[in-house]
């Protein structure tokens, strides 16, 4: 292997001792041999940092097993620790969970040398629903349109956030591979969000590549995990708290990532769209489903209380607006 690699593979990982063995023996499996692999533990409570730690010496030097002081909940920090101490030209994002395919690496590699791209994107892979010696079922994005060939996106940013607002990206970060440099320079980083941290950082590559590439290749695995943070039961308070979090974190972070870009400081109509499209995806939706099932006061103070240390003085006024959703979605129900 060179001092740099040509890939360095990050992989989040949390209590995935059932899985985690099948993920390292996919990578150890590689046509492509040129990488390194960092495993970030966020304090996993099981055997998974054992079984990682039994692999180190099959990888010959090429994995490493970073441990966070605290559990984060999310696969947000455990990524962005892994890229501060990654040395790979790019950056190949796993879950502990899933498997890569025989010649992933190479394709991905190949493909971005080929297009000279920052970003290479797969538009579909593979799912696989409980166990490994079931058939697969071929899956791709929801909605969108698909290419059959390798293809650079236009670098007109109109065109990119019109293709974001017809669900044309699967903003999941392993469908790419992604130029190291792409993400240092222009601070790409994961938000600190318990959901949708995927959908802004996936938004900030497509307004921040000039080469985006996209490609018909199936190279991923991904296993569908009832553990998953996405699937747990959770209080309705609890559920409140995971819905309104993108919304407090996200969105901020997210408008000021597009303030240092010119077009969007000119074009506020797109800007403001963007942020629209990302609150009216999932958050506010499932939000709202949650509202329905809760008083108008429950929700207001789980919020008032939940946020009040980031939102400081504004506090209210958020808890306020959540209520207004509740008491519109009664309207609407009565109206109907």
């Amino acid at each position: 292997m060179t001092t740099t690699p040509a890939v360095s593979v990050i992989i989040p990982m949390f209590n995935a001792a059932k899985y985690v063995g099948q993920c390292l023996e996919s990578i150890l499996a590689q046509t492509f041999t040129d990488f390194e692999v960092i495993i970030v533990d966020d304090c996993s409570t099981d055997s998974s940092c054992a079984i990682v730690e039994s692999y180190a010496s099959k990888f010959g030097g090429r994995l490493a097993l970073l441990q966070l002081d605290r559990n984060t909940g999310s696969g947000a920090v455990p990524r962005n620790t892994g890229l501060k101490f990654a040395h790979g030209e790019y950056i190949f994002f796993a879950d502990a969970d899933d498997l890569l395919t025989l010649t992933a690496l190479e394709e991905l590699h190949t493909l971005a040398k080929n297009f000279d791209a920052e970003v290479v994107y797969c538009e579909k892979y593979y799912v696989a629903r409980g166990n490994l010696s079931e058939v697969f079922i071929h899956s791709e994005q929801h909605g969108g349109s698909f290419v059959d060939r390798p293809t650079l996106e236009s670098d007109d940013l109109s065109k990119r956030v019109e293709k974001i607002l017809q669900h044309d990206f699967w903003v999941t970060p392993w469908c790419k591979l992604v130029r190291r440099a792409l993400l240092v320079d222009n601070e790409i980083f994961f938000p600190p969000c318990k959901i949708s941290e995927d959908d802004i950082w996936t938004y900030e590559l497509v307004f921040s590549a000039k080469k985006f590439l996209r490609v018909p290749n199936i190279v991923y695995v991904w296993r569908q995990n009832e553990d998953s943070m996405f699937r747990r039961n959770r209080s309705s308070q609890r559920e409140i708290k995971f819905w309104v979090n993108p919304l407090v974190i996200g969105l901020k972070y997210f408008d000021e990532f597009m303030s240092r870009i010119e077009f969007f400081r000119v074009n506020p109509q797109y800007r403001l769209a963007i942020l629209d499209h990302f609150a009216n995806g999932r958050c506010l939706a499932q939000l709202s489903k949650v509202a329905a099932q809760v008083e108008p006061l429950e929700l207001y103070e789980t919020i008032r209380d939940g946020f009040k240390e980031i939102l400081g003085d504004h506090d209210v006024l958020v808890a306020y607006l959540c209520t207004l959703v509740h008491e519109q979605r009664k309207n609407l129900s009565t109206d109907e």
